[in-house]
């Protein structure tokens, strides 16, 4: 796992471009503590950079940027290729590797392999995940590359009219000329979903290479500051597509594909030269994880938990009885809330994009602390996405077939009188019946819910019913001036895809953005920042593949998600040691703004701090805020979105015009 960076001018550079790429690579100095490397080809005015965090092959052979044996390609590389020697095995067996080796790190198997079949050919045979930087000194093209599912981050854009491209906006910061404008159509989708976003970034003329892309960058666009048109050249969709014309007609056989697909997916990512462990969470998805890989160690496989002060947030002693029942060598790492709040401040430093997804608090704490024991970890990442495991993939269809046979006018009307009621009654009216009420009826945060339910009745397609289900905040355009509201309906977001019924259609969507957008986002700054690599043995194309010919009620059953998954857990894990309602990587984030987070709250929520960002709706932020304070409702994550920016803003400084 590594660090890449670069420019790339088109013309003979005035200036040396070395100590700024070099400038460039430090800003992500962490991502690869272990070594840095700048090539730079004048002639042309670009420059590679390169911070090396050594996982597969530690000599110099795996230095980059790497140059090919034939000296026509240099590539920066981000990642890994779990399938490397394989490829190797294949180059050499069709006589296309006589040249030798010089060592046995994935980075000079992805060199030969673009000589030999180009680069297309060789992003389609290889699995893991990736962002490339690949110079054709013959071609004189730049191409950038991002793996299938977006798991490694990749931004480039204009800056003083060069191309500059780099895996963190930290790095594209320290190019020359850079001046950094808030993008003028972001923060809407920003404030509804927690995070930036699809193709754009937070600023302006600078884009995120959306999944399985590249785009190739000639000398000619370069030198106009042109910003090549992005190629597909693997899609997930597309990928779903072929499962299902593929599905077998047997139940049983799509489920016993399931197994060795993940089987040889764990296996190749078990692969590595430095200490290697896997999180565990006691859940389905790093339960399973852990069993496979458990099942293919010689030694007792190190996992680690991480257990918290507040018992309504831990799964620990859950973990630990999975790892004693299948024998690995687990730690619990204690965290407490008092950690937890230290890291708050810090979390613009870490992610350098507004991000508000608040379990990204205990995703740092469990990186920083596995990291004092191993370099590589697996995660059960993406099992959700694939096999159905949230509850929308649940209860859409149940309450959405029940609900759309009512006339529209009808339940628009049913979530008016919903809402009369503020949300802070209902609570008050489950907080009286709690009293009385068997436990299973007690419904926490009862008055949000039910105003949820009122958003869902007043829906008027289920592209726009997805698209509340997956928002933090459901009416962003509310915190912000109107002149800056698009006016644009949710359903907009999401295309109308056919073939796919509806709860694969919310799997897709997920995959495309809450997977892509937040939970690799969260993943990667999380662990990178304390110099880990976490790696997702669920994205892998041969188990997507598999997910998706399996029929729709092998993942969601009986009311019940993941239930493929679940079969195969059940093999190796007994059916009592997961069966529990989930919890959630969570954190207390109401009670904590209105004691010991309030302080810092209140100041990024002053007038002069508000003012620094002019389009927000300064007054319906303290509005709800002071509503959060009181207790009159649930706005928590509302107001996690606006505080995340705010602070953003101030540790960044962005010019806002």
């Amino acid at each position: 796992m590594c660090g890449i960076t670069g420019i790339f001018r088109g013309v003979p550079s005035d200036i040396a471009l070395k100590p700024a790429v070099q400038q460039m690579a430090d800003a992500i100095f962490y991502r690869g503590p272990d070594s840095s490397g700048v090539w730079e080809e004048p002639s042309v005015g670009l420059g590679l950079g390169h911070r090396r965090l050594s996982i597969v092959d530690l000599s110099p052979a795996g230095h980059q940027p790497m140059q090919s044996n034939c000296g026509r390609f240099v590539v920066v590389f981000n990642g890994e290729i779990y399938n490397h020697n394989a490829l190797r095995k294949k180059l050499e067996s069709s006589g296309d590797a006589l040249t030798g080796w010089k060592g046995h790190s994935d980075t000079e198997t992805l060199l030969c392999a673009f000589t030999v079949w180009g680069v297309e050919k060789t992003l389609e045979m290889a699995t893991g995940m990736f962002a490339i930087a690949l110079w054709d000194r013959k071609e004189q093209t730049l191409t950038l590359a991002r793996d299938r599912f977006g798991e490694k981050p990749l931004f480039y854009g204009l800056v003083a009219g060069a191309l500059v491209f780099g895996s963190e906006l930290k790095a594209l910061q320290r190019a020359p000329g850079w001046q950094g404008e808030i993008g003028p159509n972001v923060l809407e989708n920003y404030l509804r979903f927690g995070c930036v976003g699809g193709q754009q970034s937070i600023f302006k003329d600078v884009l995120k290479l959306p999944p399985g892309c590249l785009i190739k960058v000639s000398l000619l666009d370069a030198r106009n500051g042109v910003l090549p048109k992005v190629v597909q050249w693997w899609s997930a969709v597309e990928a779903a597509r072929t499962a299902l014309e593929g599905r077998n007609n047997s139940p049983e056989i799509a489920l016993n594909n399931v197994e060795p697909a993940l089987v040889a997916s764990v296996g190749q990512q078990m692969a590595a030269d430095v200490p290697l462990g896997a999180f565990l969470s006691g859940g389905v998805d790093s339960s399973l994880i852990v069993a496979l890989m458990q099942s293919q160690s010689r030694q007792k496989v190190r996992t680690f938990s991480v257990g918290f002060d507040d018992p309504r947030y831990d799964e620990s002693a859950h973990a630990a009885a999975v790892a004693a029942h299948l024998g690995t060598d687990h730690s619990t790492l204690r965290a407490t809330s008092q950690m937890a709040l230290e890291l708050v401040p810090k979390l613009p430093e870490l992610y350098d994009e507004p991000f508000a997804d608040s379990s990204q608090l205990p995703t740092c704490l469990i990186s920083a602390l596995t990291r004092q024991h191993v370099t590589v970890a697996l995660s059960g990442d993406a099992g959700d996405e694939l096999f159905g495991g949230y509850n929308r993939h649940i209860w859409v269809p149940k309450v959405w077939g029940k609900l759309s046979r009512m006339p529209l006018p009808i339940r628009q009307a049913l979530a008016r009188m919903l809402k009369l009621v503020p949300s802070s009654g209902y609570d008050g009216v489950m907080a009286m019946g709690s009293k009385v009420l068997p436990s299973r009826y007690q419904v926490r945060t009862f008055g949000e819910k039910l105003y949820k339910l009122a958003d869902v009745l007043a829906c008027s397609t289920d592209r726009a019913l997805y698209g509340g289900l997956a928002s933090m905040n459901r009416h962003p355009e509310q915190l912000l001036r109107p002149d800056y509201r698009s006016g644009n309906p949710v359903e907009d977001l999401y295309p109308a895809l056919v073939g796919f019924d509806q709860v694969e259609w919310m799997m897709l969507m997920d995959t495309l953005n809450f997977m892509v957008d937040d939970v690799l986002v969260k993943v990667d700054r999380a662990s990178m920042a304390s110099s880990l690599e976490v790696r997702a043995p669920f994205l892998d194309p041969a188990v997507f593949a598999a997910a998706w010919q399996l029929p729709l009620d092998m993942r969601v059953r009986n009311g019940e998600g993941k239930w493929a998954l679940r079969q195969i857990l059940y093999r190796h894990v007994p059916r009592e040691l997961i069966e529990r309602p989930k919890m959630g990587f969570a954190i207390p984030l109401d009670d904590w703004l209105r004691g010991p987070l309030r302080e810092w709250a209140e100041d990024l929520l002053s007038s002069v701090s508000l003012s620094a960002l002019p389009m927000l709706n300064a007054a319906a932020i303290r509005k709800l805020w002071h509503l959060h304070l009181k207790g009159r409702g649930h706005y928590a994550q509302q107001l996690w979105a606006v505080l995340q920016l705010l602070a953003w803003q101030r540790r960044w400084q962005p010019s806002v015009r």
